[in-house]
């Protein structure tokens, strides 16, 4: 007669199926785990599925800038960039947007402390003494753990994080950051390759007609 290996004795036993049943349920359980970690994890894919808040403190969706060119800026009331740099991005404002390109402002307290003030100061300081006509949402945090996500999100797929106010993150239509620019960085130059991008984007639109 044939001698039985010496493993499957040892499985056949009580013991052996107990804890092979022990195994398998723990290995679902570990699969069903982390399948839930992957359904639940944010879907955010790029700049325009987040949501933000205004600078009246309503949440709202960036989803209604996708298809077009924004320049996302960390803005400061007090701060020695802030007279050239708020006009610069007006007349961007008013020259090409908004149907193809917005400046989206985000102000921060977090260099220099040249921010403090609040939403509502903020909203009035720049149209009264720029005229902004641009969107400037609620004051954020842009550095640490208390960061908003959507700057975050700028930060990450960049690997550039602001050292100091008016950073420049140029999205295009798909919500992909495609440039960055430092605070010292020459204003004519940003320009020209907004326009270059939003040039495109009009002629893209236009082939699709």
């Amino acid at each position: 007669m044939e001698a039985v290996p010496a493993f499957l004795l040892k499985t056949s036993t009580p013991k052996g199926r107990i804890f092979a049943v022990f195994t398998c349920m723990m290995v679902c359980l570990a699969a069903l785990c982390f399948l839930q970690f992957k359904l639940s994890k944010p879907k955010n894919k790029d700049f325009y599925s987040f949501q933000v808040l205004n600078s009246k403190g309503k949440l709202v969706s960036l989803e209604k800038y996708r298809g077009k060119a924004s320049l996302v800026v960390n803005v400061a009331s007090n701060c020695e960039h802030t007279e050239d740099n708020y006009r610069a991005l007006q007349d961007l404002q008013r020259e090409l947007g908004p149907m193809h390109f917005n400046v989206l402002a985000f102000p921060c307290n977090q260099f220099g402390k040249s921010e403090p003030g609040s939403n509502s100061h903020i909203d009035s300081f720049s149209k009264n003494s720029y005229g902004v006509s641009f969107p400037i949402f609620g004051k954020i945090k842009v550095l640490g753990n208390e960061s908003d996500p959507a700057f975050r999100y700028l930060i990450d797929t960049t690997n550039m994080e602001p050292r100091w106010n008016f950073w420049k993150y140029l999205v295009n239509p798909k919500g992909q950051v495609i440039k960055v620019w430092r605070t010292e960085d020459p204003l004519p130059a940003i320009k020209q390759v907004v326009s270059e991008l939003v040039a495109n984007i009009i002629l893209r639109k236009r082939d699709e007609f």
